[in-house]
């Protein structure tokens, strides 16, 4: 058999996310919202009714710790044994791609990750568990691409990697599979604070045609069946992972950026400041989880 896919556009409301994210879709090709349909418009306030109905658009209480489940608990069966099992994990390709790219020389200064860090499995073991952090000579918090690209322009004098590219997401899956098994431990750090409240409020803010927010699915309704699909308490401490509805492997951002289309709101653009302080939010409300990355998810 053979199916269309749909761009986020298409896609009616009963499919909840969009197989694509909005990256994936070229600005100029994407339609405005206000050139929605009447009747698409309905199915939305329809969605939004069903959701109020179940009291999705209740007061918000972030997840108590003894309740923290990662989406790994949802898993199939056969999902399960796929993230499991490194010989059948897709992800564990771009790690291997990631470790190639550790030893490798690059830019004017002729030098690898491995010239400065050495062995990974020591230097970066327990490195990703405390990412995002604060970046004294930016002045703002940073997340771990971020920080692979800042030593590629400082220390390697190479250009930057490309958000999303393949050299991007292998290093950073190379490196987080170092901490796989380690608890997520965000800093303690008083300068992270004012993005983690903004970034509190960006979850918790409604928005897009559906006038949802992050909080009314993964805090409110999280264990509930939402188009057949078990609703998680959305957790960062998977990625990069591999999605089975995308055929390959993303960041934490596409996944960002994915949610907010299916909410038909307008996303960030990658590597923004609120993107960023949606990560020192999630990852501090994650705390206490273990790394699963590369992690499987549907």
């Amino acid at each position: 058999f053979f199916f269309k896919q749909k761009t986020a556009y298409e896609i009616l409301t009963c499919d909840w996310s969009s197989d694509v994210c909005s990256s994936d879709l070229r600005r100029s090709a994407r339609p405005s919202l206000k050139s929605l349909r009447s009747s698409e418009m309905a199915r939305l306030a329809r969605l939004a009714a069903v959701l109020f109905l179940t009291g999705a658009l209740s007061a918000h209480a972030q997840i108590p710790q003894s309740e923290l489940r990662s989406g790994y608990a949802d898993l199939g069966r056969d999902s399960k044994a796929m993230q499991d099992d490194d010989t059948t994990n897709p992800g564990m390709l771009w790690a291997l791609d990631g470790e190639a790219l550790w030893k490798q020389k690059a830019g004017n200064a002729e030098r690898s990750c491995a010239d400065c860090h050495g062995d990974a499995k020591q230097s970066m073991k327990g490195v990703s568990a405390r990412f995002p952090a604060f970046q004294p000579t930016l002045g703002r918090p940073i997340n771990l691409d971020q920080r692979i690209n800042l030593c590629r322009a400082q220390n390697q004098q190479a250009r930057p990697f490309n958000y999303e590219s393949k050299e991007l997401l292998a290093l950073s899956t190379f490196i987080g599979l170092q901490s796989r098994g380690e608890k997520l431990n965000p800093p303690d750090d008083p300068r992270l604070q004012p993005s983690r409240d903004t970034g509190r409020k960006l979850f918790t803010t409604r928005v897009g045609q559906l006038n949802l927010s992050c909080a009314q699915c993964h805090d409110d309704n999280w264990g509930r069946k939402l188009a057949g699909n078990t609703v998680p308490q959305g957790h960062p401490n998977g990625y990069p992972l591999y999605r089975l509805e995308w055929q390959t492997l993303g960041s934490l951002q596409r996944r960002l950026r994915n949610c907010m289309i299916g909410m038909r709101a307008e996303p960030y653009e990658y590597g923004s400041t609120e993107y960023v302080d949606l990560e020192v939010y999630l990852t501090s409300r994650a705390r206490g989880l273990p790394v699963e990355t590369p992690a499987v998810r549907p």
